[in-house]
């Protein structure tokens, strides 16, 4: 067994599939989840795809005493991987004050923690959103963090400074802040997937949802960009490719490959891609017709972006590898299988 790895958030989404990735990969798994938008039967079927059981705890990282009792007692974990955070555009700009303490003291907590039990480094669950409208189409990591569209968006570009500064004030800590841009799809064994609690905040669980008929309807919140046919475009990355690359990021802590105390990367497929376009592209790969509906524009929301994810590729030799096709099958076989169990 390899090195044991601190997961926050790890029955969320991307959180299940990376400690997926990290046991394939010989790791030793501690998740820490409050349960707020996940459910904790997700660790049971982490164990059904991988074939180990990780060690949870139901923590909130707002609880400066849980977290301190959990490193007591794991007193050999030796990296991080931060996943937990409030991540909706939309409701951020609703409910700013949440998003502000759940993502801001989540961080300071563990980063303040870090020395004192002799905790490594941290992989940082980062966004595109940093950039706001690039300037220039691909962004590479060398564009300019740009004022923040959205609360959301906002405490992941302070998050960066956070880092950023408390490395630089001496904490002896590495961290490689992972900006990411839109994970969608599922595990190909449908045992893992996104499953938000209550109405999606997200695209891909409100298409699977509205295509099986759990939602009336698809709203697409605007036709009238600055794009070939006027929705926003994005970088639409797999699941499971995002997983990975936060392995290989954990090795590259670990194993002292680091050029700098703090590295950033693009994790993206290099490709734009537009959400009418997704949308179709969706309908072609599984025959089932999407109802929708063009709406206004929706606050927060960037017009295009997506990634130069070059620096990536030759310097962590990491490359998304799935197709859109079977990425897309994958999140709409997700959306059966959980109609299969009652779960909607």
């Amino acid at each position: 067994m390899k090195e044991k790895i601190l997961v926050t958030g790890g029955t969320g989404y991307i959180g299940s599939h990376t400690v997926v990735e990290l046991q394939n990969s010989g790791y030793e798994v501690v998740i820490i989840d409050n349960l707020s938008n996940s459910n904790a039967d997700v660790v049971d079927n982490i164990e059904k795809v991988s074939g180990v059981r990780p060690i949870f705890e139901k923590l909130d990282c707002l609880d400066m005493e849980g977290l301190e009792n959990l490193f007591r007692k794991h007193t050999d974990i030796k990296a991080i991987i931060h996943f937990a955070a409030s991540k909706a555009v939309g409701e951020s700009v609703e409910k700013p004050l949440l998003y502000y303490r759940n993502n801001l003291v989540s961080l300071i907590n563990l980063l303040e923690l870090m020395p004192k039990y002799g905790v490594k480094g941290m992989v940082f669950s980062s966004s595109c959103t940093v950039y706001g409208q690039p300037d220039e189409l691909p962004v590479t990591e060398n564009a300019p963090v740009k004022k923040a569209e959205s609360p959301y968006g906002n405490t992941k570009q302070i998050n960066e400074e956070i880092i950023r500064d408390t490395v630089a004030s001496g904490a002896p800590i590495q961290a490689i802040l992972l900006r990411y841009f839109n994970p969608i799809g599922a595990h190909p064994s449908t045992l893992l997937g996104e499953l938000p609690n209550g109405v999606p905040q997200n695209l891909i669980p409100y298409l699977t949802q509205t295509a099986i008929g759990i939602r009336e309807k698809l709203s697409v919140f605007g036709d009238d960009y600055d794009t070939p046919d006027g929705s926003c475009i994005r970088d639409f990355i797999n699941v499971v490719d995002l997983a990975k690359a936060h392995v290989i990021a954990i090795e590259r802590i670990l194993w002292d490959k680091q050029k700098e105390p703090v590295e950033v990367f693009n994790i993206g497929t290099g490709k734009g891609l537009s959400v009418l376009e997704l949308i179709h592209a969706f309908e072609s790969a599984t025959g089932v017709k999407l109802n929708y509906q063009i709406v206004g524009r929706r606050a927060g929301d960037i017009e295009k972006v997506w990634a130069d994810p070059e620096y990536a590729n030759n310097e962590l030799g990491w490359k998304a590898g799935s197709t859109l096709e079977d990425t897309l099958k994958s999140a709409w076989n997700w959306q059966l299988k959980l109609c299969e169990r009652g779960i909607q």
